[in-house]
């Protein structure tokens, strides 16, 4: 993908950083799919990973966390920042974004946020997001689900957060996890308010379910 796409995308909210975390739970490729969308569509995105995340990432794809940072780096739109960086601008409320993802996310991730506590930058992001009321969509990896778990995730949508599972849209008949995982980026930058619609490639055709 050209991550160097040309600007006819961006509106005024888009001048916002969008915020991606990338907590520990298994699915990176997920979360390589949403930052490529996002700086395709030249959207300011600040990225905030655990460090579990990039064990995770060295285990699930073929490419190193470290190279996909140094690509990412090349957009001039991109900016990253330790977990343990608690002054970066992103840790205030006084800094604008237009919102934060966290995919994956892990249900230690959600334990987290839906109690309040802010113990690294990507849960301290989060939590600012919540306060300053902005946009804030988890993309939650795990199966099956017990009581805490719903409830954890239940206390953050009573929040204002969005919690996105990762589901496929079987009526579009994927061909493999690229095309599960491109389906669910675009869901989630519609779920930040960066696109209004999905593509047309991949919104409902006549004879699915949705």
């Amino acid at each position: 993908m050209n991550l160097r796409q040309a600007p006819e995308f961006r509106t005024a909210r888009q001048s916002r950083p969008v915020i991606v975390g990338i907590s520990g739970a298994s699915g990176s490729i997920l979360a390589r799919s949403t930052v490529d969308a996002l700086l395709y569509r030249d959207v300011p995105t600040i990225v905030v990973c655990s460090n579990a995340a990039r064990l995770v990432w060295q285990e699930e794809l073929d490419t190193p966390f470290s190279e996909i940072l140094s690509a990412w780096q090349e957009h001039p739109h991109f900016s990253h920042y330790a977990l343990g960086d608690m002054r970066a601008p992103i840790a205030s409320g006084t800094f604008p974004t237009a919102g934060m993802v966290i995919v994956p996310c892990s249900m230690n991730s959600v334990a987290s946020i839906a109690h309040g506590l802010s113990g690294n930058l990507l849960l301290r992001a989060a939590d600012v997001c919540l306060k300053e009321n902005r946009r804030l969509v988890l993309v939650p990896r795990e199966t099956p689900l017990h009581a805490t778990h719903l409830e954890n995730m239940l206390s953050i949508a009573r929040l204002g957060g969005v919690i996105m599972p990762p589901e496929p849209a079987f009526y579009l008949k994927p061909r493999g996890v690229e095309d599960i995982a491109r389906y669910v980026a675009q869901r989630v930058l519609v779920a930040l308010g960066v696109a209004e619609e999905l593509p047309p490639e991949l919104q409902y055709r006549e004879g699915g379910e949705e």
